[in-house]
């Protein structure tokens, strides 16, 4: 489907790019975080899945390559505009109502901590109508559950094409109960991202 001028003004008006995966998603986001332009203008929340207990270089690659700051979410850190943050491995990653990440030690979700569900119910409560959201490739259901709570909450809310994902079962997933409002392919998704917006960031 083409973007039509509801979907780019939507875009441009949120404050919050929340982004998560897991399998078959790396390189999207490798190539996201590297199209980014240093003045975005909006906060990037980035939610990948991690093996438990394996050390990770993800950090330091996407840093290396980034224009905008980009940094793993620490406890207590406030959401800064013009940032990009990624979640650690082995917390859940929050966002308090207050403006400033949480980390929690809880259970798994679907098998995975970080959870992209719980980062993304956590924003939805902060930020509802505020945020842009977008499920890219991975081989659970983790995602699908807060993507539907953001639509629920105003955010525009979108999955990646499973026609068009390495893995289909989180795209999938959230396209099942109607959590995505759009549907897009990874190059539509990079195309709106590129929307440039001039709307003064106010977190």
């Amino acid at each position: 489907m083409a973007l039509d001028d509801q979907i780019k003004q939507r875009w441009q008006s949120a404050r919050i790019l929340l982004l998560g995966g897991s399998a078959g998603s790396f390189k999207l986001l490798f190539r996201l975080v590297k199209l980014l332009p240093m003045d975005f203008n909006k906060t990037v929340i980035i939610v990948i899945h991690r093996k438990k207990n394996f050390f990770s270089e993800i950090e330091k690659l996407f840093a290396e390559n980034s224009r905008m700051l980009l940094r793993e979410i620490s406890d207590k850190e406030p959401v800064q505009s013009n940032a990009i943050y990624i979640a650690p491995a082995n917390y859940h990653s929050l966002v308090e109502k207050e403006g400033y990440f949480s980390l929690d030690v809880s259970e798994a979700v679907w098998y995975s901590k970080p959870s992209i569900d719980v980062t993304f119910e956590s924003v939805a409560e902060v930020y509802k109508d505020r945020v842009t959201a977008v499920l890219f490739s991975g081989a659970n259901q983790d995602g699908a559950g807060g993507l539907l709570k953001l639509r629920q909450s105003g955010a525009l809310t979108i999955a990646q094409d499973p026609a068009d994902a390495e893995m289909t079962e989180m795209p999938q997933s959230a396209i099942d109960i109607n959590a995505a409002e759009y549907i897009l392919s990874a190059e539509q998704i990079f195309e709106l991202i590129q929307t440039t917006t001039d709307t003064p960031n106010t977190i």
